[in-house]
C-alpha cells in the first residue's frame, strides 16, 4: 500500500467513528447541544494533549496562525451551523442538506492545483448522495417556513466542506495541532453555551456515552481526517464519507432507536455503488 492510499485509509476511519455520532448523541441523554460540543470537545483535546505530551516534540508545537483560524472556525462553526440547524429545521430535511458536504468536498477538490475530476468521481458522488437522501429520509418535504434553518444546514455543508480542502494546502501542519483547536472549540462552545443554554449534567451511564464521544467521533476521528485530507485522496475521502450517514441510520436501526425498511437498503445499496464507483477511479485517472 502506498503512502497515499494509506492515509486514504486512516482518514476513511474518520468516517466510521462519525457513524456513532447520533446514537451516542442520544445515549447522551437531553444535554444541551452547546454544552455537549463544549463537553466532547474538551475530552478531545485533552486526550490529543496527553498523546503529544507523551509522544510529540518541539516542532509539533509551531502551529501558524492560518491553521489556527481554520482549525478553530472548521470545528466551531461547522458545529455551530450544525445544532442551529437542527433547532430551526426538522432533523430529517436538516440531515439532508447538512450531508452535501461529502458532494463539495468532490467538487472542491477538483479546484486544488494538480488535481481534476473524472467522470466516475461525479457518478460516485452522485449515487452516494441519492443513497443518503433514501437512506436518511427520502420523500422530506422541505417547508418555506424554515429557511434559515435549511440555511444553517447550507452553511454547515459549505464550512466543512471548505475546512477539509483548504485543510489540504497546510499539510506541514502535523495533525497532533488538532488537540489545540478542539480545546479552542471547547471553550468557544462553553462561552455561548453560558450564554445562552441551561446547563443540564448527564447521568448515570449517560457519562459514558459522552466520553465515547469525546474519544470517537468528535475525538479521534478529528485527528484521523486531518491526516487523511491532507496525505489521502481527497476526492475518493468525498465520497466515501456518504458512507457515515448511511451506517448511523443502521446503528440506529439496530439498537431499535430507528426503523428500517426497503428505502433504508435501497439507499445503502446506493452509497456502496457510489464508493465502488469512485474506487475504481483510483487507476483511471492517473
Amino acid at each position: 500500500m502506498d503512502a497515499v492510499s494509506r492515509a486514504t485509509a486512516i482518514g476513511a476511519l474518520a468516517v466510521a467513528l462519525w457513524s456513532t455520532l447520533a446514537i451516542l448523541t442520544v445515549l447522551a441523554g437531553g444535554v444541551p447541544p452547546l454544552q455537549l460540543v463544549a463537553m466532547t470537545f474538551a475530552i478531545a483535546g485533552s486526550a490529543g494533549m496527553a498523546v503529544r505530551a507523551r509522544y510529540g516534540d518541539a516542532a509539533a508545537a509551531a502551529v501558524p496562525w492560518g491553521a489556527w483560524a481554520l482549525g478553530v472556525a472548521g470545528l466551531f462553526g461547522y458545529h455551530a451551523f450544525y445544532f442551529a440547524a437542527l433547532a430551526l429545521a426538522p432533523a430529517v430535511e436538516a440531515n439532508l442538506i447538512n450531508y452535501l458536504w461529502p458532494l463539495l468536498i468532490v467538487l472542491f477538490a477538483g479546484l486544488l492545483p494538480g488535481q481534476r475530476l473524472g467522470p466516475r468521481h461525479l457518478l460516485g458522488a452522485a449515487l452516494g448522495l441519492g443513497g443518503c437522501a433514501l437512506a436518511i429520509g427520502g420523500g422530506a418535504g422541505f417547508d418555506p417556513t424554515h429557511l434559515a434553518g435549511y440555511g444553517c444546514a447550507l452553511g454547515a455543508a459549505l464550512t466543512w466542506s471548505s475546512y477539509s480542502v483548504l485543510n489540504r494546502r497546510l499539510g506541514e501542519v502535523r495533525s497532533d495541532a488538532v488537540a489545540g483547536f478542539c480545546l479552542a472549540t471547547a471553550v468557544l462552545a462553553c462561552l455561548v453555551h453560558l450564554a445562552f443554554e441551561t446547563t443540564r449534567w448527564p447521568e448515570g451511564a449517560a457519562w459514558l456515552a459522552v466520553l465515547g464521544l469525546g474519544l470517537g467521533p468528535v475525538g479521534l476521528a478529528f485527528f484521523v481526517w486531518d491526516h487523511g485530507v491532507k496525505h489521502g485522496d481527497l476526492r475518493l475521502l468525498g465520497v466515501l464519507a456518504y458512507v457515515a450517514p448511511v451506517l448511523s441510520t443502521l446503528w440506529l436501526v439496530l439498537a431499535g432507536l430507528a426503523e428500517g425498511g426497503a428505502t433504508l437498503w435501497l439507499g445503502c445499496a446506493l452509497v456502496v455503488a457510489g464508493a465502488l464507483v469512485a474506487t475504481g477511479l483510483r487507476t483511471a485517472d492517473r
